[in-house]
């Protein structure tokens, strides 16, 4: 059962998701990574079986499909849809881990990029293409996460990963911020497209904001918060037996 507190049937208490295979869509606060998040749900569901279908970075938010129970066993079939994001990209500003987790390591003026240049930019990264990982992942190599051995100031050879970008427009520009949205395939780095987007205009860039906003046909409307299901929770722990 897909679990969501817009569906009536779902959010009534009685109809508390089903702890023993369950597919829970959670809208990921910042701040949390995605495995503090199942923590949390452990101790709201009392259960322990429990995984999540991708990967957001602490700083990111949004759809997070987490899977309870035997549910785990459709972890494949989530993982491989693709994915929908909005974010922000600074331009002239470039990090080591390509977004606001580590400082600006280089500040140029970026002020001279144009919109048609942006837009060749942007028109470069559609279709399929490769893609390097970034350092700061959790990407193994040689049997350590690649976070890892960035964070002791190392660099490694990785290898590209065959990727999709379908769909990458641009907001207004304010200052040095572009707002995007991008509909892309799994194992996309969006860090990454932030960091090529500005190396490939000149200027660098990093990417200051994140949302994922749908994982194939479900959308982050749709998602429960950490906070709402709580509630229901707690709620439905108050009830008198039947």
């Amino acid at each position: 059962m897909i679990t969501s507190p817009n569906d009536p049937t779902v959010y009534g208490y009685p109809h508390f998701p089903d702890t023993q295979a369950a597919v829970l869509l959670v809208d990921k606060p910042t701040g949390l990574s995605s495995f503090s998040v199942i923590r949390r749900l452990r101790r709201i569901l009392g259960v322990r079986k429990i995984g999540h279908a991708g990967t957001l970075d602490p700083l990111a938010t949004g759809m997070l499909i987490c899977l309870v129970g035997k549910a785990t066993k459709r972890m494949e079939s989530f993982m491989g849809m693709d994915k929908v994001y909005t974010g922000v990209i600074r331009l002239g500003q470039t990090t080591a881990s390509y977004d606001a987790e580590t400082p600006v390591e280089v500040e140029v003026d970026a002020g001279a990029v144009t919109e048609e240049q942006l837009e060749a930019a942007r028109r470069h990264f559609l279709g399929r293409q490769e893609q390097l990982p970034p350092m700061y992942s959790a990407v193994k190599v040689g049997g350590e996460r690649l976070y890892r051995k960035a964070r002791r100031g190392e660099e490694v050879q990785r290898k590209p990963r065959a990727i999709e970008i379908s769909r990458f427009t641009l907001g207004a520009r304010v200052g040095n911020d572009l707002p995007f949205e991008v509909a892309c395939t799994k194992g996309t780095y969006i860090r990454t497209l932030a960091h090529d987007f500005g190396a490939l205009l000149g200027v660098g860039g990093h990417l200051t904001a994140l949302r994922r906003t749908a994982i194939g046909p479900y959308t982050v409307d749709a998602a429960w918060t950490l906070e709402a299901l709580a509630e229901a929770a707690e709620a439905r722990s108050e009830e008198p037996a039947p």
